[in-house]
């Protein structure tokens, strides 16, 4: 198997991207193709690329992972913002460009998503029809994340300081970034947190386990209005219509994928919807730790070539 390192075109700046191909991989012929999308903070060389993507691609699929905007390699400035809008708009723009490749089945293309990605991926595909089937690997919506105090505050508190922070930016103040995560799981764990998705997200980001230069765990403070005010499953009953499959643990924490993947397979209009509780395991052992990922392929690969 081997892979290319692209670059396609969005609003005013590129995306990149690198593509994953099955092995054998013949351009005269048509694939069935896999947008992946990463985590909140991640990149597309960690979990959604270099696990689920690199594991779709020796299933046969063509697999297309990217940096969001504002993230990783992608431009857009200033850095490490997080828009739900654009992150999900982002995809439009990825498919534009596969469309534009011999080699892609136009009539084939599914997205997998992980962790803010999953979500991501079963939003942006209420509204992008030439997505033709989704899977959530331990997707959580990002918006409700938010306002259930992720971003260190009630929702109004978080506001009425955004508010602040934005106009003294305006007015020629320093950007302010905050790193989302504790610098380790010993500082965590001295700081008396105890959740489990942030520990191990810790351990995942911050360690030779899952670190990368692309994944910055970081976030524009000022940027963050838009996301508070975002849902991730609005309008699904009557919107969300393709088949999905939702990969959830059942170890839950609080970053709440658990009750996330319950609520969008009860919501959708999806004809073809299923849930996958994989026993034993946590939000981040899905990322990437042999077992639960095991499980969860078992199940995407066949969805994929069964929807697309």
């Amino acid at each position: 198997m081997s892979t290319q390192a692209i670059k396609f075109k969005n609003v005013a700046w590129d995306n990149a991207g690198i593509l994953h191909f099955p092995a054998n991989f013949n351009e005269s012929k048509k694939y069935a193709t896999v947008v992946t999308m990463h985590p909140i903070g991640s990149c597309k060389e960690q979990t959604a690329g270099n696990v689920y993507g690199k594991a779709l691609a020796e299933a046969g699929f063509v697999v297309l992972a990217f940096d969001a905007s504002f993230q990783g390699e992608s431009g857009g400035t200033p850095r490490y913002i997080e828009n739900p809008y654009q992150r999900t708009d982002d995809v439009r723009y990825a498919i534009d460009y596969l469309e534009t490749l011999p080699y892609v089945d136009a009539d084939k293309i599914g997205i997998l998503g992980v962790c803010g990605g999953g979500a991501y991926s079963l939003n942006i595909a209420m509204t992008e029809r030439r997505i033709k089937a989704v899977v959530s690997i331990t997707g959580v919506n990002f918006g409700r994340l938010l306002r259930d105090g992720f971003a260190g505050g009630s929702p109004m508190e978080v506001l009425n300081n955004v508010a602040a922070q934005r106009s003294a930016e305006a007015k020629g103040g320093d950007v302010l970034t905050i790193n989302m995560l504790p610098e380790s799981v010993e500082a965590g764990k001295a700081a008396g947190i105890e959740d489990i998705d942030v520990l191990e997200a810790t351990d995942y980001y911050k360690t030779s386990r899952g670190q990368t230069k692309g994944g910055a765990t970081s976030a524009v403070y000022s940027r963050m209005a838009v996301g508070m005010g975002w849902d991730a499953f609005y309008l699904s009953e009557t919107l969300l219509t393709q088949p999905i499959l939702v990969v959830i643990g059942d170890k839950p924490g609080g970053f709440g994928a658990f009750r996330d993947g319950y609520e969008i397979v009860r919501r959708a209009a999806s004809a073809k919807k299923e849930l996958l509780v994989v026993k034993g395991f946590s939000h981040y052992e899905l990322y990437d730790q042999p077992e639960p990922v095991k499980q969860a392929l078992e199940k995407a690969i066949p969805f994929f070539k069964e929807n697309l």
